[in-house]
């Protein structure tokens, strides 16, 4: 059996990404989205993304850029994942996945069995679902779950991961309701809003290990 695969998401600092990837993270999420208060510029999110190493992939998540918007993403802040959390189309996301060499994850905000249905749309032109609570204010990082039952017995056809409120209380659980192969937290990790915790940080990662 694999290993659940982690991503530690809205990372602002080195020490929290070398938390990180001590404590096992695979993937290390980099916000580029005004908004949030997890919120890095492209010239930060450069300098965090040279002290990930190779062995841990590195994710920018994008709500709605534009074509200027995401060529400069890629360009400077050189990801192996470009994770689209908005309104962005099945068309837009397969077109980047096809003229890039990064992978396109789409976070799909799971209100009821229909938003399973219109994420189909999605097959074919991305690598990964990631399956969040529903958008609210900001359209990730809220803290909040969502009905996990709303993933037993789908039929997953593209590799998928879990988000929406998970910590290191409730991320065994989870894996367990779900299957899910990937974990994906923010505010799970935090003390307050984008202030992340080391210690938080390695307890999550110990906890999705461990199941």
């Amino acid at each position: 059996m694999t290993s659940t695969q982690i991503k530690i998401c809205g990372l602002k600092t080195p020490e929290t990404i070398e938390a990180a990837v001590a404590a096992g993270a695979t993937h290390i999420g980099l916000v580029h989205f005004e908004k949030s208060p997890r919120h890095v510029t492209l010239a930060e999110a450069a300098r965090l993304r040279a002290l990930i190493p190779a062995s841990v992939k590195a994710v920018v998540l994008t709500v709605n850029a534009d074509v200027t918007a995401m060529g400069k993403i890629i360009a400077d802040v050189k990801p192996d994942i470009v994770q689209f959390h908005g309104g962005e189309t099945p068309e837009w996301a397969g077109l980047v996945r096809e003229k890039t060499d990064v992978e396109v994850w789409k976070a799909v905000g799971l209100r009821d069995e229909g938003t399973l249905e219109r994420a189909s749309k999605f097959i074919g032109k991305i690598d990964r679902f990631l399956f969040d609570a529903p958008a609210k204010e900001l359209p990730g990082g809220n803290g909040e779950t969502f009905r996990w039952e709303l993933l037993h017995g789908h039929d997953h056809r593209v590799p998928w991961g879990l988000a929406g409120g998970l910590n290191a209380d409730n991320v065994a659980e989870a894996i367990r309701a779900t299957g899910a192969e990937l974990v994906d937290t923010s505010s799970g990790v935090e003390t307050a809003p984008g202030v992340k915790d080391v210690d938080k940080i390695a307890a999550f990662c110990q906890a999705a290990l461990a199941t």
